[in-house]
């Protein structure tokens, strides 16, 4: 799948952090990009920076959802690629220090926008984009974002560790129910990059995080995820795999 200026795409998350440096880069190479998010100021800035559009959703919500690629396709036509990359990353252990059990709407909410709605917007966006005409020899790409978590889930990371390995998991069973529609599906599991919520760390405090990295020994730049994005979309055997992006980590229990 080329990216250019006729290529119509919708980025998840897309105000900030991963989901902004792949706004970006793919706004960089042509496409029209449409950000969904929650952030209405941030989202909007980053879109009319990026020459793109912001719909303001709820990825868990099915008629937001649906309302928005509805209203994305209006503005710049059927969306070829998405990159779902909404999340939240609660730190909830499953007992408390003072021996109450983790509240279950946080856990609930977590699978509800992380697992849910990445299935949400893509099951939606395939459901439009299958009827479309073929380019070459596919449709479109579906990446969605799961985590190192999902295989090296950290004290304190039961309900965020359980959403991104739901992500991962269901990787080759979407990707082997829409090969008929030719539209491939991969997911990306991103080690320790520099976004927002790092950023906000004392310096010493992410140096340390950096030195776990085997090599390169430091926080991934987001820019670095939204090249995999890039190289994803580009090469047309990749499909039904989860790709570490994580300089050889293997995360310790805390």
């Amino acid at each position: 799948m080329q990216i250019n200026s006729e290529t119509p795409v919708i980025v998840t998350g897309g105000a900030s952090g991963l989901g902004g440096a792949t706004a970006q880069m793919l706004a960089a190479a042509g496409a029209k990009v449409a950000i969904f998010d929650l952030a209405e100021e941030s989202g909007a800035e980053h879109a009319s920076a990026i020459g793109g559009a912001f719909f303001k959703v709820n990825v868990a919500d099915e008629e937001n959802v649906a309302e928005a690629i509805a209203a994305a396709e209006l503005r710049h036509g059927k969306a070829r690629i998405l990159v779902n990359c909404a999340g939240v990353a609660p730190a909830v252990r499953t007992v408390g220090r003072d021996y109450e059990a983790h509240p279950l709407a946080s856990y609930r909410k977590t699978i509800e926008i992380n697992l849910i709605g990445t299935f949400n917007v893509l099951s939606q966006f395939a459901a439009r984009l299958a009827s479309a005409e073929p380019i070459g020899e596919e449709r479109g790409v579906i990446v969605n974002t799961a985590s190192v978590a999902a295989f090296d889930g950290q004290i304190g990371q039961a309900a965020y560790a359980s959403s991104k390995g739901g992500v991962a998991a269901m990787t080759l069973p979407v990707a082997r129910d829409l090969a008929q529609h030719k539209i491939r599906v991969m997911t990306v599991a991103p080690g320790i990059f520099r976004t927002a919520m790092l950023a906000g760390l004392p310096q010493p405090a992410q140096d340390s995080l950096g030195a776990q990295v085997p090599h390169p020994s430091r926080l991934g730049d987001p820019r670095e995820f939204a090249q995999m994005i890039g190289a994803i979309v580009a090469n047309p055997m990749l499909n039904g795999e989860v790709i570490r992006l994580d300089g050889a980590i293997r995360m310790a229990p805390r």
